[in-house]
């Protein structure tokens, strides 16, 4: 949420000025407090809408990797579950059981060991920043378990990251009183260098963070190395420093572009992953994933066990009421595109260059996002479904 911080206002400020004739609304409105009096509906749409204008037009931004055209059969499930509060789970347990069958998918994909007929770890959020926040609560949780069983000090945990993490790295790391030990970068180098960043790891280091897709560049760090020099370092030492993989913009990439690529589950070390289903998840803005290796590195006591509504409802979240609309839209989005279709919006990414050779790769284009630019058509097919 923006912090929002309201100076001293003159009149003309602190009043919008209607542009059009209504007996409703004769006189300025005021910005800041409430009315005196109500307005039509029509009258209050206008004006909002009329200054919404001075936005930009989402389709025009390239700039943030989020996600701004969807089908229309999809905007119309959005309208169709806009109004159920996610957390009550007994009233929407089709909701629930939708954002279940996602979590098991993106598991699957990132190569959790999960059986065939068991449930993966994980929960959805309103984006990635939540989705470390959960996860960096697990880490912090099993390493205080972990020091308080053999009897040490527990009061000074640390990440190891690169100096190139996205703000929420920061906004964990200050919220949660953990030290944030940056690995910095240098000409030429512009991700963390994972030989630097098991230096910097001590017996009071909660995990390394590792990013598949950097906010900046948009380059994904050697995971794999990270894996093998932090074993060699923990079998050294007798620490247990484990990974986790900011996956909140490559990891709906690497799977379909690099699928021998060795950055996820593959990998021992790494015990949770976070993705954002609003970047190349190809939904709008508010939705975000993270899921855990095993239920084991999810430490049961950070999961509240509620039943106000009769039955047990396990629930993991900094928030508790939010919407359905996102998870909704999500579990469409991989049931209507599958595997194959979403493989082909990011090679047309990959194949799409600027001068310079410099690629771009923004879902703000629905001719990259992977969906039909005319109605019924798939990349030049036509839609079985009537």
């Amino acid at each position: 949420m923006v912090l929002t911080h309201v100076h001293d206002l003159d009149e003309a400020s602190a009043a919008s000025a209607v542009v059009f004739a209504s007996r409703y609304v004769q006189d300025p409105l005021p910005r800041y407090e409430l009315g005196e009096k109500s307005v039509s509906k029509d009258a209050a749409y206008q004006i909002i809408h009329d200054e919404l204008l001075l936005d930009s037009s989402p389709r025009l931004n390239l700039a943030s990797f989020v996600t701004t055209w969807m089908e229309p059969e999809c905007d119309k499930l959005i309208l169709e579950g806009i109004n159920k509060n996610y957390a009550d789970m007994d009233e929407y347990p089709v909701t629930t059981e939708l954002q279940n069958r996602c979590v098991n998918i993106i598991a699957r994909l990132f190569h959790a060991p999960v059986g065939a007929s068991e449930k993966a770890v994980g929960v959805g959020t309103v984006g990635s920043s939540e989705a470390i926040m959960l996860a960096g609560l697990a880490f912090k949780r099993r390493w205080q378990n972990r020091r308080r069983a053999a009897g040490q000090p527990c009061d000074r945990p640390n990440i190891v990251t690169g100096a190139n993490v996205q703000v929420c790295w920061e906004k964990f790391a200050r919220y949660f009183e953990v030290e944030l030990k940056e690995v910095r970068l240098r000409e030429g180098c512009y991700v963390m260098d994972p030989d630097e960043a098991v230096r910097m790891v001590d017996d009071n280091t909660i995990c390394v963070a590792a990013i598949l897709g950097s906010t900046l560049t948009g380059e994904f760090e050697d995971v794999r190395r990270l894996n093998d020099l932090l074993a060699a370092n923990n079998r050294r030492t007798g620490w247990d420093t484990p990974i986790h993989v900011d996956a909140a913009s490559g990891g709906f990439i690497a799977p379909f572009l690099y699928p021998d690529l060795e950055w996820d589950f593959r990998l021992p070390l790494v015990k949770s992953i976070n993705v954002s289903g609003h970047k190349y998840g190809l939904v709008y803005a508010g939705v975000g994933w993270v899921v855990w290796r095993s239920k084991e590195d999810l430490p049961d006591e950070l999961i509240f066990h509620i039943n106000y509504l009769g039955a047990d409802q396990p629930t993991f979240t900094l928030n508790f009421s939010k919407g359905s609309s996102q998870i909704i839209a999500q579990y469409y989005q991989f049931l209507r595109l599958g595997f194959e279709v979403l493989y082909i919006p990011h090679d047309l990414i990959r194949d799409r260059q600027r001068p310079g050779g410099t690629r771009t790769a923004s879902t703000s284009s629905s001719a990259i996002a992977g969906v039909p630019q005319r109605d019924g058509e798939l990349h030049g097919e036509r839609s079985d479904a009537a």
